[in-house]
């Protein structure tokens, strides 16, 4: 019995940066659609959980979540209850299933995200969505990915081929919350680097470090990135604070609107006070960037 609590409570507890939790309570005015197929590479079948406002015809900005997980684990439905949240604002949100390490390594997860945001824009009509209003999130290696759409726009090599290529995706914004951004500098500065990045990319940073370079969102700043709210704990194990100031240091010499919301003493997966603060600041970015 005693066995069964543990396993339950600690399905509510953070998983590598991604909150996992139950199916969400979906309010009146929330329509809320499971297990719709975005992309299918490799036969993978690739499907996203998505909310909406139930009134109002739009067009809706909207905004795409990506699970954390070390690239290698994770679910969409941690960010169910977020999705459900944004759509009571008035925002079209879903959270997706991408291809995980070590089976696909880099950058199939990063093809995936994009066509995640190709979709979205290939099915605006049908979702009451503003094509140019899409927002990107994530967190932990789901942060890594949405900051990795706001610096590649119009790269090709990262489009991959997941569907729907007629469409742009490109973000309007994105808010990263404690992803990496330099993965040559990740080594012995945090607690699983060792072990995740070398799954991700094939090889350690001794064998691999060009692809690590290659993967680094800092390392593909320009002027046209998109702009970003970074939010990052100073006591982050997994991914050091640090990591977000190089990233918004960078984006701001580019001229790229970028900022950053340190919480002093937190973590890798932000609880209480923290956790309230880190939302109420989505919940802002989105709104001051997104709604008309």
């Amino acid at each position: 019995m005693r066995r069964t609590w543990i396993v339950r409570l600690l399905g509510l507890f953070l998983v590598a940066g991604t909150p996992v939790l139950a199916a969400p309570p979906v309010p009146d005015t929330v329509v809320w659609e499971e297990g719709i197929e975005y992309s299918n590479p490799d036969n993978q079948h690739l499907q996203l959980n998505l909310a909406r406002p139930k009134s109002g015809e739009g067009p809706f900005p909207a905004v795409i979540c990506i699970h954390g997980g070390g690239f290698r684990a994770g679910k969409r439905d941690g960010y169910d209850t977020l999705c459900v949240r944004l759509s009571e604002r008035g925002y079209v949100a879903a959270t997706i299933t991408y291809r995980l390490a070590p089976k696909y390594q880099f950058p199939a997860a990063v093809h995936d995200t994009k066509a995640a945001v190709r979709w979205m824009r290939a099915n605006a009509k049908k979702y009451h969505v503003d094509p140019e209003r899409i927002g990107m999130t994530g967190g932990s290696a789901g942060g890594h990915l949405a900051q990795f759409l706001a610096v590649t726009a119009h790269v090709p090599q990262f489009e991959g081929d997941g569907g729907n290529p007629e469409q742009s995706s490109t973000v309007a914004c994105v808010v990263n919350v404690y992803g990496p951004s330099d993965f040559t500098q990740s080594y012995g500065k945090s607690v699983d680097a060792h072990e995740v990045l070398p799954l991700w990319f094939g090889g350690n940073l001794e064998t691999k470090r060009a692809l690590h370079i290659h993967g680094s969102p800092l390392y593909w700043v320009t002027p046209n990135a998109a702009p970003t709210l970074c939010i990052h704990g100073t006591e982050d194990k997994y991914v050091a604070h640090e990591q977000a100031v190089w990233l918004v240091d960078r984006l701001n010499a580019a001229a790229v609107e970028a900022e950053l919301l340190t919480l002093e003493g937190a973590g890798h997966g932000f609880k209480g006070a923290d956790a309230e603060k880190a939302d109420q600041a989505l919940f802002d970015y989105f709104d001051k960037k997104l709604k008309k």
